[in-house]
Order: C-alpha cells, then sequence, then structure tokens
C-alpha cells in the first residue's frame, strides 16, 4: 500500500462522507493493507466484550487485540485475565490517556458509557489512532457534531451492516408502495426499578472514580448500582431512548432519507409504575416533525400488563420499525431483516430472514419462493470496520460518523423536548395534539399500555414535552434558550471537549 498522509485522508474522507455513525479512521503506515492491526478496547463491561469477541474472531485477519483498559481494575484484570487464558497477551491501561500515548496501538474501539464516547473519540484520533465508537456516539448534540469535526468515524449501529434491512431501504427507493406516511421507531424494552437508596452509596474500591465521572459532573452515587444504571441518570445516560432506541432511531431516518436533525419535535412520556433513583422515562412518545412525514417514536419499560412478562407489539414487533405507506408498510423487526406487506395485508417480498407473522398472508405459489433479498456475504460490523481501517476509503465504511451523530442527535432532541416540559392531565394533552392523527393514535396506545400497567395517568401525569423548533444547518434551537443550553454541557476540567479539534 503507498504511504498516505493521515491527515489528508482524513479530510478527504469527512469531505465525501454524509452518512452513519461507526469508527474508523486508518493508519498512514506503509504495511497498512496487508500488517496486523492493533486494537485497543477502552470500556468493557458490557457492550465492551461484543467488541472483543468480535476482534478475537478477527485473529486469520491479521487483527490483534494488543490492550485493554477500564476505569474498574476488577473488570480491567478480569479481562486481561481471560485473554491470556486464550493465549493472547494483552497490556492493562485504567487511564485512557496512557493508552493514548502507545505507539503499539493502531486502532481504538470505545464502549464505555455515553459521556466518555466523544471526548474519547476525540482524544484517540487526535493521538493519530482509528476510531470506532459505540452508540449514541454524543452524551448531547454539540459534542457530536465536534466528533465529526475531527474525522471520520465508524458508529457502533449494527443495523448498518444488516443484510435484509439494507436491502429493503434499497428496494423502497422506487416507490413500490406509493408515498411514505409516517416511520414508526420501537423500543418495547423490559427495564425494571432501579431501586431506591436511603443516601450516598460507597464508590467501589477497584474504581478511579475521577475517570469514571470524565467530563461529567462528579456527583455522590445516589443508587445502587454504579456500572449500567448510569443509563438512567441525564450526567451520565440518555434513556432507553440513546441507549437501545439509537439503533431504531437510525433505520427509521434512513426511510424517510433525512440527512439533517428534525426542524420540529414534541414529546410526552414519565418515569411511570414504579418509583426509583433514575430520572429518564421509561414511556415515551416522540414526534419528529419532517417535511417529509413525521419520525415517531415509542418507548416502552413496562410490560404489556401488570400480570404479564411480555411486551407489547405493534405490528408484530417489540423493538423494531415500521414503515407505512399508502400502499402498505415495512417491517423492521431486528438489525437484520425486513419485510414489506401490501394494503390486504399480503406478503409483497422479504428481506433476509424474517419471521413472517400469521396475521399476514403469504402466497403458496411458486414465486414467493423467489422474494428473497439480501446480500449472504455482507460482513459484520466489525469485519467492516476493519476493512475501511485497510483500505483507508470512507467509502467502505457502512456507517460514518456524520451519520451517527445525526441519529444520535435525534434521540438528544427527543430527550430535550421531554426535560423542558410540564406535567398535564390526559384531556390537556389530548387538546395540544388534536389534529395530528398519528401523534395521537401514538398517545392513546401509551394511555392504553400505561392503564393495563395500572397506572392512572389523571394521577400520575404524562410530561407534555415542549414544542421545540430547530435550525438543523446551524444545529441550535430557534428562540429558545432553555433548549440551547441542552445541546451541551459544563464540562469538567480536564476533561473538557475541546472547541477546536
Amino acid at each position: 500500500m503507498n504511504k498516505i498522509n493521515r491527515r489528508s485522508f482524513l479530510q478527504t474522507s469527512l469531505a465525501a462522507s454524509a452518512a452513519l455513525s461507526l469508527p474508523a479512521r486508518v493508519r498512514a503506515a506503509a504495511d497498512g493493507a496487508n500488517g496486523d492491526i492493533r486494537v485497543a478496547v477502552v470500556g468493557f463491561h458490557g457492550r465492551g466484550e461484543s467488541h472483543i469477541s468480535g476482534y478475537l474472531g478477527m485473529k486469520d485477519k491479521g487483527v490483534r487485540i494488543v490492550a485493554l483498559c477500564d476505569v474498574d481494575t476488577a473488570v480491567l484484570d478480569k479481562g486481561v485475565a481471560q485473554l491470556k487464558a486464550k493465549g493472547q497477551e494483552v497490556t492493562a491501561y485504567q487511564d485512557i490517556r496512557k493508552l493514548l500515548e502507545s505507539n503499539e496501538i493502531d486502532a481504538v474501539s470505545i464502549a464505555t458509557p455515553n459521556h466518555w464516547h466523544s471526548l474519547g473519540g476525540i482524544w484517540a484520533l487526535q493521538a493519530g489512532k482509528d476510531l470506532y465508537v459505540e452508540k449514541p456516539v454524543s452524551h448531547n448534540v454539540w459534542e457530536g457534531r465536534q466528533l465529526v469535526k475531527a474525522t471520520e468515524v465508524q458508529m457502533g449501529v449494527q443495523s448498518r451492516s444488516g443484510v435484509g434491512n439494507t436491502a429493503a431501504l434499497e428496494w423502497v427507493k422506487s416507490d413500490p408502495l406509493g408515498k411514505l406516511l409516517y416511520v414508526r421507531g420501537l423500543c418495547y424494552k423490559r427495564r425494571a426499578s432501579i431501586g431506591k437508596v436511603d443516601g450516598d452509596q460507597p464508590i467501589p474500591s477497584t474504581i478511579d472514580y475521577d475517570l469514571w465521572c470524565g467530563p461529567a459532573e462528579k456527583l455522590p452515587l445516589h443508587r445502587k448500582n454504579l456500572h449500567y444504571d448510569w443509563h438512567w441518570v441525564w450526567n451520565t445516560g440518555n434513556g432507553d431512548l440513546g441507549n437501545q432506541g439509537i439503533h431504531q432511531m437510525d433505520i427509521a431516518r434512513r426511510f424517510l432519507g433525512e440527512a439533517g436533525i428534525a426542524p420540529a419535535t414534541f414529546s410526552v412520556g414519565g418515569r411511570l409504575g414504579y418509583v426509583d433513583d433514575a430520572e429518564t422515562p421509561n414511556s415515551l412518545v416522540v414526534f419528529h416533525d419532517y417535511a417529509k412525514a413525521p419520525l415517531i417514536f415509542e418507548v416502552r419499560g413496562l410490560p404489556a400488563s401488570a400480570e404479564s412478562k411480555a411486551m407489547d407489539e405493534y405490528r408484530n414487533s417489540s423493538i423494531g420499525v415500521v414503515a407505512q405507506y399508502e400502499n402498505g408498510y415495512i417491517v423492521c423487526p431486528d438489525y437484520n431483516n425486513a419485510y414489506a406487506v401490501d394494503k390486504d395485508n399480503k406478503l409483497v417480498m422479504k428481506f433476509g430472514n424474517p419471521p413472517i407473522p400469521k396475521s399476514v398472508t403469504v402466497s403458496d405459489s411458486p414465486d414467493s419462493k423467489e422474494k428473497t433479498k439480501g446480500d449472504p456475504d455482507r460482513e459484520n460490523h466489525f469485519a467492516n470496520f476493519i476493512k475501511a481501517v485497510r483500505s483507508r476509503k470512507n467509502s467502505d465504511l457502512r456507517a460514518p460518523i456524520l451519520e451517527g451523530h445525526v441519529s444520535s442527535a435525534l434521540c438528544h432532541t427527543g430527550n430535550i423536548s421531554y426535560r423542558l416540559g410540564k406535567k398535564l392531565a390526559p384531556d390537556a394533552i389530548r387538546e395540544k395534539i388534536k389534529g395530528n392523527k398519528e401523534a395521537m393514535d401514538s398517545f392513546e396506545r401509551l394511555a392504553t399500555h400505561l392503564a393495563a400497567n395500572k397506572v392512572d395517568i389523571t394521577n400520575d401525569q404524562l410530561t407534555f414535552g415542549e414544542y421545540i423548533k430547530f435550525d438543523p444547518t446551524a444545529e441550535k434551537f430557534i428562540d429558545n434558550k432553555d433548549a440551547d443550553k441542552l445541546l451541551t454541557r459544563e464540562y469538567r476540567a480536564p476533561f473538557v471537549v475541546p472547541e477546536k479539534v
């Protein structure tokens, strides 16, 4: 491979990009096309374990994990021991800054809590490393844009490497189902109470809490578990909208074909069904008012009813996307598969190998057996990152950082609307959204769902989020200083996302 200046490559790739979010930055070594890619995984108490498995599975392709980093030494020591048992020698780091000083690392794969994603990614890029960063790419809109400015990156939205939904998105471009009416993203995923403590909790002795907090405010721990439950407090997490929902938000936006953040947004929801130490809503509807068609997102953390362990479904899907057209609809029930149904509820096409519900009529004709579209040779998300690292072509990335930024920002603006909202009685909410058929449908189904969980929204009122207008070009709200404040945060030195990257 010819030597190529990293900065030149990055500038070229950034100019060419307009996609989603997967990590990818490529080293300029002369042996980059054929030599080993040396990877460091940062943060692996949860999703990072999949990063480790993914890269270990590419040993025969010249990919080596050479370093692990985690602020919790108990997690770090366990990870190092597990790799050593597999014959993999790695260097352990508790501080990402020390890791980034090493010249023995080519690529960094970040799976830390959300509040570290952008800063860790920017630091890695400034240190000359190729970068894969988990979803959402940011904890707020401003820092996500700063990560975009830093260079081209690949984000961990695995659906970008999914066979079926990608084929469905391509198929529908020819308008086989007519005009798009709306897209619904669904995150019906059980989230039990995280409990309620009486006071501040001790920080585990194995954790460097200053490093763990990083750019976030260093607050006392006021919940039972430091790990994972950080998702449900605003200081470090983004609720299930930014946790699971980012996957479906991205697919939904791709059906719309929208490249920017929605020009107007409102929400309705709450944290209901139990009282705990979390802050983020477990029941939420977000309405992104795009000109072409609305993107509606629904979060439900409670089961189908108080007596049930199952989750609700919408068009036979609980965690998925439904795109409604004039003459039918498409369902993406997972990251990898999809199917299209016409107005008579007959199967039109399937993409990949989705489960077809009994409510959908499937033809027995020989024709129907041929209605499968997809690329079985499509490599997985981590392999796609490595491919781009070797080729140094932005076009090889399935989830470029700009796309990841926009889809992540849709989660952030939905949350901002909610955080600025006020509790209202059910009829007052109905008055606010009257005339908006799809918003009303989402609200009434949410009300029915909550009633099935013995939540009386007349007493435990829902929050009606502020209707916020947004300038997608400037990435600022229009005449709303309170909303603008939530586009960023007060960073804690020395963990500051730089103004210039």
